[in-house]
């Protein structure tokens, strides 16, 4: 039982009631495409947001390369027409808009389109599906590029979502879409990036077959390391065969099935993996905070609630978590109602460890806050398996 990851709390709220829902994955026999229960609505989840893509550093330098390679490969510029699904705060467009290329965002967070709207960038406010795609290209706003960033896993109704990219796509346009690579998930205990707001979990096998039902082909396939591991497709109308297919996409797929993604029993292994991963950092805590440690942690992120939920981790164990976003400063998190503070407390504090939960952007973590070594304090890594760093 777990509560939504991303609803943070205020103090008045730590006395009422929070919703705790069943937090299991599921895999389908057929297909292999791994999903949850859904619990909540959308709107309920994305309609007021506490993420901001623009906090993170690394992430704003991986879309701005991908922004660059993107334009050079398509020969995209000022008559092409670049549409963003699950846009956020612009932190992607900008770097299209810099270049003078038409941009258009569709957002469903009308707190977070507002920072959009701010630098410039036009911003839906509006869920995607086909028929916002329908009413977007009665409007004559198709997409010579569309993208979708994290945000196929967050769609309860994947064929809904991904018709309405057949619609919106111009005829030779091409959509790119990054999300986590199951394959990664698994093989790295990587479970924390398990929660509600994630419906769907793709290996390149599954998020083929969903596409290919739309007749879009994907013809290309990129391993990036974000998230701990993603994959980023290339896809196009299926009738379009200006981009030809690479071998990219049959060497991952004969990889995975080399792994064991179309076997039950592999989903079934994994679950203990899962289990030991909280064995381990439990045992690690515990020794800890017998030797008088003052451990936090970094991060407010919905990794993070997932981790510290499973394992039962409060502040029993963690002080506080600090976390650079002023939207989530002087909050609490969901479940364990730890305090979200600013990362200068720490110097206040000097904790002697820092347990980093965002664990895939570890490396700008301990570049931010490096100063705790000032003291001798030391970095906890919890996935793939714990790992203190001096």
């Amino acid at each position: 039982m777990s509560p939504p990851s991303n609803a943070y709390l205020t103090a008045d709220q730590l006395s009422g009631e929070e919703a705790f829902f069943p937090l299991h994955a599921y895999v389908c026999g057929r297909c292999f495409l791994v999903q949850l229960e859904q619990f909540q609505m959308p709107e309920e989840i994305f309609s007021k947001y506490a993420y901001f893509s623009s906090y993170s550093e690394s992430w704003l330098e991986h879309c701005k390369a991908y922004a660059q390679a993107v334009c050079g490969r398509f020969g995209l510029g000022s008559n092409s027409r670049v549409v963003e699904i699950a846009s956020n705060d612009g932190y992607l467009l900008q770097f299209f808009k810099d270049k003078g290329i038409p941009v258009l965002g569709i957002e469903p967070a009308e707190n977070v389109a507002k920072h959009a709207q701010e630098k410039g960038i036009e911003s839906i406010v509006r869920f995607f599906g086909l028929q916002t795609a329908q009413d977007m290209v009665a409007d004559d706003s198709g997409a010579d590029l569309l993208i979708g960033n994290n945000v196929l896993a967050h769609v309860p109704d994947l064929n809904d979502f991904v018709s309405g990219m057949k619609v919106l796509l111009n005829p030779r346009g091409i959509i790119t879409m990054e999300f986590p690579h199951l394959l990664k998930l698994m093989q790295e205990n990587q479970f924390d990036t398990i929660y509600h707001e994630h419906f769907s979990y793709f290996s390149y096998l599954s998020v083929r077959t969903v596409f290919e039902r739309h007749e879009l082909t994907i013809f290309d396939v990129e391993e990036i390391p974000t998230h701990g591991g993603s994959l980023r497709i290339y896809a196009r109308h299926t009738d379009d065969d200006s981009n030809p297919v690479s071998s990219a996409g049959a060497e991952l797929a004969a990889r995975e099935k080399k792994a064991g993604l179309e076997s039950l029993d592999t989903y079934r292994c994994f679950a203990e993996q899962v289990r030991e991963t909280k064995r381990c950092l439990l045992e690690f805590l515990i020794g800890v905070k017998r030797a008088g440690k003052k451990v936090v942690g970094y991060g407010a992120a919905a990794k993070g609630n997932t981790l510290l939920n499973y394992c039962g981790i409060r502040s029993d164990f963690l002080d506080y978590v600090v976390d650079r976003s002023p939207h989530k400063q002087g909050r609490f998190l969901p479940g364990t109602h730890l305090p979200v503070l600013s990362p200068d407390v720490m110097r206040e504090t000097k904790p002697d460890y820092v347990l980093i939960l965002p664990w895939n952007i570890k490396s700008e973590v301990m570049e931010n806050v490096g100063y705790i070594r000032e003291w001798q304090g030391r970095f906890v890594v919890p996935i793939p398996v714990v790992t203190v760093i001096e």
